[in-house]
């Protein structure tokens, strides 16, 4: 967004991480990008991105992959749980079980032939918390889908008009940060019709910090 100067996107993140309180736990930073004149319900209004971001940020991302075979063993190496065919289909009306999964599993990588039975049985229980199981083709790198998901956001404007993600963590370099949210914010603007006219504001915040305004032109 030619609008967003870097210098002041470079300062805001500077002064969200210094007045943000010290925790006994890294913080997140998050990006909030406050929209306007967008009809919610419209093909413009449904944002719904998927963005890799240039730097991962330092936090923990819980990475299920649903597969069977070679794909299931090479994914036990990377992955923090592997979901097998048998057991996706063990939770067919176990609700409870694929929520407990839902809530465990940052992304959720399922083998394409896989997909019918995982939408079947995660899906109702991913969707209501902004996750979606992602399709991966039968011969992909395995591994290198997981490290490139340990990378992703997900940019969603549900109930209110407004998208927010995180875009790194406390202890990153603050060039790093800002390289990440030019990311979204250009993933953003292809999403949008009238990107100048559609951003209302722009605001950088650590989890338990206050937030801080990008002056834009």
């Amino acid at each position: 967004m030619s609008f967003v100067p870097r210098e002041a996107v470079e300062k805001a993140v500077r002064e969200a991480i210094e007045a943000s309180p010290r925790r006994n736990f890294k913080q997140s930073v998050d990006l909030v990008v406050v929209l306007r004149d967008i009809d919610l319900k419209s093909p413009q209004g449904r944002i719904r991105e998927v963005v890799f971001l240039p730097h991962k940020p330092n936090k923990k991302v819980n990475i299920c992959v649903v597969a069977d075979g070679d794909m299931a063993v090479k994914a036990r190496d990377v992955a923090e749980r592997v979901i097998t065919r048998e057991e996706l289909q063990g939770l067919v009306g176990n609700r409870k079980a694929a929520k407990k999964i839902a809530e465990f599993c940052d992304w959720v990588l399922v083998r394409t032939d896989l997909m019918p039975l995982a939408g079947r049985t995660l899906a109702p229980a991913l969707g209501p918390r902004g996750k979606i199981p992602v399709p991966v083709p039968p011969n992909a790198d395995i591994a290198g889908f997981v490290e490139r998901y340990r990378a992703a956001v997900m940019l969603r404007a549900k109930d209110q008009p407004q998208v927010m993600c995180r875009v790194g963590t406390e202890d990153m370099k603050v060039e790093d940060i800002v390289e990440n949210i030019y990311k979204v914010l250009a993933t953003l603007e292809g999403k949008l019709p009238n990107a100048r006219n559609n951003v209302a504001r722009i605001i950088v915040k650590t989890t338990m910090g206050p937030p801080v305004e990008i002056m834009v032109r």
